[in-house]
């Protein structure tokens, strides 16, 4: 499975990027347009065995705005550009890089940041920290945020003890179905 796996989230990384460069380019601009700093987010996150790494996301928020779980951040902080960038999760289009890198997987657990100890400690006692981070997960596609550690870290390890490439595919899918039903 994790041969399968890798080597098929290399091609659609690859694929994945292609196909989506002109939305990244007209994502980017807005992303300049609308507000002072950086287009790209880069933020230290909990990766595979508890190795930090650093994820990329287009910025949604207001530069300066301090660094904390999305459901924690003030909702003030979010750009209009951004608003609509987290609806239909464009944000995350510079994270096919981090899955070319070996630092996430289209697949599995959202990485967390190095303060979120709760979860940290939930995900390593269940075995969730030997996997790699995926841009979505099952987590995901059941509406299940950060905010609740312990029912996120157990749905982690449940996607852990049934994966498949059917089940990450059918994931795939119900990540696209759930944001364009949003």
């Amino acid at each position: 499975m994790k041969g399968l796996k890798r080597a098929f989230d290399l091609v659609a990384a690859v694929l994945l990027l292609l196909v989506t460069s002109p939305v990244l380019l007209l994502c980017m601009l807005a992303v300049r347009a609308s507000s002072p700093g950086p287009v790209i987010f880069s933020q230290t996150r909990v990766g595979r065995d508890g190795a930090l790494f650093r994820c990329h996301k287009l910025r949604t928020m207001y530069q300066g705005t301090p660094s904390l779980p999305s459901h924690e951040a003030p909702a003030d902080a979010v750009t209009a550009v951004g608003r609509t960038l987290r609806k239909f999760k464009l944000d995350e289009l510079p994270q096919f890089w981090n899955v070319l890198r070996g630092e996430m997987s289209l697949v599995g657990p959202r990485p967390c940041l190095p303060t979120q100890t709760e979860l940290i400690e939930r995900r390593r006692r269940l075995g969730v920290l030997a996997a790699r981070p995926g841009i979505t997960g099952m987590a995901q596609i059941r509406g299940i945020d950060m905010s609740n550690p312990r029912l996120l870290a157990e749905t982690d390890a449940a996607y852990l003890s049934t994966a498949s490439f059917w089940l990450d595919l059918r994931i795939l899918f119900g990540t696209l179905y759930r944001n364009g039903g949003d």
